[in-house]
């Protein structure tokens, strides 16, 4: 502390001091010309004639503190967290709030820590590049109509969020349990309720006293509103909602409606998904915050909501701002409307500069716990054969570009039922993590792909194979391949077979970002040749086809799922 006001008093020299930047004040919404005087990692001044043993010339660069993640799911982008950093932090993102959902629910606790010890590895002059706050999943599984890796109930919840691993406690999607006051799931929310940790949501459309009694709970952000007046409600009760700008969904154009000049401290920014290639061409949240000024939202909201609205919402002390005493954590952006990124600096330490990591991320961690995940028991074509009685089969019909599916019906023959030649594929889950020999079979129309079959272990949100084809001997081929290389993406397409393994517990993979972006574009490429139609992404639509928690028609590994039913169905009505 003696340093620090020595240096803000300018009787000593500073560590660092960047001249000649345009700095924006988060507090005031407006910008000033001057310098940013650093010591010890902190901010000691904004001004001029500051004396230091380092000088960085911003050349009329505006300064914003650096950007936070509120909510990533970081095995999304199927990157390691090492290559994940390489691309996040040169866009600017200095800190993220990451719920290790996927990793937990194959691995189990190992998986979050394998997340925290990976990116803590990382670093520059002894300071890590990127601030990582663990969330503790709080649905292992998901929903208890899947098999997936691991459980984690509420005294285990109640015992891991003690740890400081944890900085609080994950998005709660199974809120129908909440609503309905089920004991176990309260316990998760009473043990971060008696550790002052926060609780992250997921609510979309719950509304009225069905809402109030969600925030009763403790939840206190939520990602999923589907409008701006849900946007609103949902801040007029005290929480803070997060816009969200992923690769698969995101909000952008609800937010400018619903922000105002008295609200906009209660938004705060995610990415909640975002892909390798997104990620590497569009950006991370210096994406979001071009989306949000282009869609009408004043920029000063806007950096407010990746700045110091997240630090307020989760008490990350002393972050947010470029103020004295704050942590010296700094995006310089060409302006507020473009936010391309020139220099980052993490505790005044220099991280990335015109969009390359100064910080080595070559080293991969690799523990035994996330390597070798993928266990089945065999199968062969009969495994997948569907057989009819001469009634009625369900089928889902896949949204363009939603997550959402539909039902529809076919005449099903007596006996078996081939699709090739039809509008129809075949759908599987296959168990995968005890070798249990579950599979859940199920039909899906104008998919288009045809000729064979694609696979992958990323299933949403348990991770067992999901898999769509037209041979049931490339389905039982595709599962072979996946098994041998621990998990990834395979297709199988006459004499062609192709994988790209994803190696990290079949979620993610230890390549570099440049070659996850190749190869996940080219196996994509390939099944796009198979017939699947533009409306699909061939491997990411995909991997929500298991989704049990969003309607209507899901299948896992144990059969058929109605979510407005909130039952299984059979596939076959006689």
């Amino acid at each position: 502390m003696k340093r620090l006001i020595d240096c803000a008093m300018k009787r000593e020299p500073c560590d660092l001091v960047i001249r000649n930047a345009r700095i924006f004040n988060v507090f005031t919404g407006t910008c000033e010309e001057g310098d940013i005087a650093v010591a010890e990692g902190r901010i000691v001044g904004i001004g001029k004639d500051y004396r230091a043993a380092r000088v960085y010339d911003a050349a009329g660069a505006t300064a914003i503190p650096g950007l936070i993640d509120a909510h990533i799911h970081v095995e999304s982008s199927m990157l390691s967290p090492e290559a994940f950093a390489s691309l996040a932090v040169p866009r600017g993102t200095t800190a993220i709030v990451a719920d290790p959902h996927e990793l937990v629910n194959v691995c189990g606790i190992e998986g979050a820590e394998y997340v925290a010890k990976a990116f803590s590895a990382l670093g520059k002059d002894g300071v890590c590049p990127l601030d990582v706050h663990l969330q503790l999943p709080s649905c292992v599984p998901a929903t208890p109509f899947e098999t997936s890796g691991a459980i984690l109930d509420g005294e285990e919840t109640a015992r891991e969020l003690k740890r400081d691993l944890f900085f609080g406690l994950g998005e709660m999607m199974n809120f129908p349990a909440v609503l309905a006051g089920d004991s176990d799931v309260l316990a998760k929310l009473e043990a971060a309720e008696a550790l002052r940790k926060p609780v992250d949501g997921h609510a979309p459309g719950v509304s009225g006293d069905a809402f109030n009694a969600y925030r009763c709970a403790g939840v206190l952000t939520d990602h999923e509103s589907l409008s701006a007046a849900e946007c609103r409600e949902k801040v007029s009760r005290g929480m803070y909602v997060q816009i969200r700008c992923g690769s698969s969904v995101n909000n952008i154009k609800d937010a400018p409606a619903a922000i105002d000049a008295f609200n906009f401290r209660r938004y705060i920014l995610c990415s909640d998904d975002k892909n390798a290639k997104d990620l590497s061409t569009r950006g991370h949240l210096d994406d979001a915050l071009r989306r949000l000024v282009a869609a009408g939202l004043d920029a000063r909201y806007a950096v407010a909501a990746a700045t110091i609205n997240i630090a307020d919402c989760y008490r990350l002390r002393d972050t947010g701002a470029i103020a004295p005493r704050y942590f010296a954590d700094i995006a310089l952006v060409d302006d507020l409307e473009h936010f391309g990124v020139r220099a980052v600096f993490k505790r005044g330490v220099l991280v990335a500069e015109e969009g390359k990591p100064l910080f080595s991320a070559q080293e991969r961690y690799l523990p035994a716990a996330v390597r070798s995940t993928v266990r089945v028991k065999p199968v062969t074509a009969e495994s997948f054969r569907i057989e009819g009685h001469g009634g009625k089969f369900r089928a889902m019909e896949v949204r363009p570009y939603e997550l959402y599916t539909s039902e529809v019906f076919l005449p099903a023959p007596k006996g078996e039922f081939n699709v090739k030649g039809t509008e129809y594929a075949k759908l599987a889950v296959v168990e995968r993590h005890f070798a249990t020999g579950n599979i859940g079979l199920g039909l899906v129309k104008g998919y288009g792909l045809r000729g064979g079959a694609i696979g992958i272990s990323v299933a949403h949100d348990s991770h067992n194979l999901v898999l769509l084809g037209d041979d049931d001997a490339a389905l039982a081929r595709v599962v072979s391949l996946l098994e041998g290389v621990g998990g990834g993406m395979a297709l199988v397409s006459g004499t062609e077979e192709d994988v790209f393994p994803l190696d990290i517990a079949g979620l993610m993979s230890s390549a570099d970002a440049d070659e996850v972006i190749r190869r996940t574009g080219e196996i994509a490429e390939k099944a796009r040749r198979m017939g699947v139609k533009e409306c699909y992404e061939p491997f990411m639509t995909l991997v929500f086809l298991s989704l049990a928690v969003i309607p209507k028609l899901k299948l896992t590994d144990r059969g058929l799922f109605d979510l407005e039913k909130y039952a299984f169905v059979p596939l076959e009505e006689v």
